[in-house]
C-alpha cells in the first residue's frame, strides 16, 4: 500500500493494535499520516501522495455535505485520508466513522448510515466484497442507499472485478488526488460510477471479454420492488424485516411474496430461495 502524506504536522503516536471507532468529522484534522506498504515493510517510501484539496474546486463551494466512513485496514492510512479530505467546512466531507476490518466495517456503516463508504479491497475478515455482501440491504435502501467507492492499492483485475460485481459504485486507486478523491466521492452521493483514468478502459474490457449473461424471462417478469423483496427473503430476512428495512407495511411485503411466488411458479419461501440461489442473486 502506497504511503500517504498528511499536508503538515506529525505522524500521531499509536495506540497499539487497529482500531476503528465511529468518530466525528475534523478527528486527525491536521495531522501528517503515512500508510504502510502492502508488504509491510517500513523502509519503502511513497511513491504518490495525496495532493492539498483546493475548496475552490470542491463542492463544498456549493455548501453541500456528504457523510463518509472510512474502510483501510490501516490506521495511519485512515488517518491521512482524514486530514486531507475530512474538514467538512473545507471539503464538504465528514467522516462519521472507521474501520479496519470486515466486522467492525459492517458494524460502523450499519450505525451511522452514510451516503459514501470509502472500501480498501483488501481487509481482514473476508476484504471489500465481503463488507459489500453484509451490506447489500443497506445498497438497496430506496430511501437512504449506502453506495461505495473502492479505494486500493490494487489494480488486478479480480479485485476491481470482484467488487464491482458486489455493488460498489466507483473504484479508484491510492494514488489519487485529495481534489480528485473528493469529487469522486461526490460524484457516487450522486449515483455515478466513477473509476480511475486507467482503470476505466480496463473495467470496460474485463466485462466485454465476458460472456453476456443469457436474458431470464422468469426474472424480467418480476417488478423492481418484487426483487428486492426476493433478495431479501432469499436472505433469510423475516417479513418485518423486510417491511422495515424497504418502508413498507408487512402486508405489503406479503403481497409481494405472493405475486412472487406466483410469477415464478413456486410453492414456498425455501423453493423461492433456492431459484434465487441458483441464479446468484443472493
Amino acid at each position: 500500500m502506497s504511503d500517504v502524506n498528511g499536508p503538515t504536522g506529525q505522524t500521531p503516536a499509536s495506540n497499539g493494535p487497529e482500531d476503528a471507532a465511529v468518530g466525528t468529522a475534523g478527528a486527525g484534522a491536521g495531522a501528517g499520516a503515512g500508510a504502510e506498504a502492502a508488504t509491510g515493510s517500513a523502509a519503502g517510501s511513497a511513491a504518490e501522495s495525496v495532493a492539498a484539496v483546493d475548496p475552490h474546486t470542491t463542492a463544498a463551494a456549493g455548501g453541500r455535505r456528504v457523510r463518509v466512513v472510512l474502510v483501510d485496514d490501516h490506521r495511519m492510512f485512515r488517518t491521512g485520508v482524514q486530514a486531507e479530505i475530512g474538514e467538512a467546512e473545507r471539503t464538504g466531507v465528514e467522516v462519521v466513522g472507521e474501520a479496519a476490518d470486515v466486522d467492525q466495517a459492517v458494524t460502523v456503516i450499519t450505525a451511522t448510515r452514510p451516503e459514501v463508504v470509502l472500501l480498501d479491497v483488501h481487509l481482514p475478515g473476508g476484504g471489500g466484497v465481503e463488507v459489500l455482501r453484509r451490506c447489500a440491504p443497506l445498497m438497496a435502501d430506496a430511501r437512504q442507499p449506502v453506495r461505495f467507492l473502492a479505494l486500493s492499492v490494487s489494480d488486478a483485475a479480480e479485485d476491481v472485478i470482484g467488487v464491482i460485481r458486489g455493488g460498489a459504485r466507483g473504484y479508484v486507486t491510492k494514488t489519487i488526488t485529495g481534489t480528485d478523491l473528493v469529487d469522486s466521492i461526490f460524484r457516487v452521493q450522486d449515483g455515478d460510477a466513477v473509476f480511475s483514468p486507467r482503470l476505466a478502459g480496463f473495467v470496460l474490457d474485463a466485462f466485454a471479454s465476458t460472456d453476456a449473461p443469457p436474458v431470464d424471462e422468469d426474472l424480467d417478469r418480476l417488478t423492481q420492488r418484487e426483487r428486492e423483496v426476493l433478495r431479501l427473503i432469499a436472505r433469510g430476512y423475516a417479513y418485518k424485516e423486510i417491511a422495515k428495512q424497504l418502508f413498507i407495511s408487512v402486508k405489503t411485503v406479503e403481497s409481494h411474496v405472493s405475486a412472487v411466488l406466483r410469477k415464478l411458479q413456486l410453492s414456498n419461501r425455501h423453493e423461492l430461495t433456492r431459484w434465487a440461489t441458483a441464479r446468484r442473486l443472493v
